[in-house]
C-alpha cells in the first residue's frame, strides 16, 4: 500500500466527492459511497494491497463509530 500521498490536485477530488453527494438522500449518499469504492477498487485489482487498505481504514476508524460485536 502507498504511504505517501499521490493525489495529483485532492482538493479538486474531494470537491468533485461532496458535488456527487449534493441533494442525496443519506442511503442513496451511503450506496453512492459503495458503488464508488467498488470501482476504485477494481482500479487498484491487487487482493493483498486492498487487504492492506481495509486494515489502515480500519484502524483509523474511531471506537466509538464502530458497531457493537453481537455477543451469542
Amino acid at each position: 500500500m502507498k504511504q505517501s500521498p499521490q493525489f495529483q490536485d485532492a482538493d479538486t477530488f474531494y470537491e468533485q466527492l461532496l458535488d456527487a453527494h449534493q441533494g442525496l438522500s443519506r442511503e442513496a449518499s451511503e450506496a453512492l459511497n459503495a458503488r464508488l469504492i467498488l470501482i476504485l477498487a477494481n482500479q487498484v485489482g491487487d487482493a493483498r494491497v486492498l487487504a492492506e487498505c481495509i486494515a489502515a481504514a480500519s484502524q483509523a476508524a474511531p471506537a466509538t463509530a464502530r458497531r457493537p460485536s453481537s455477543v451469542e
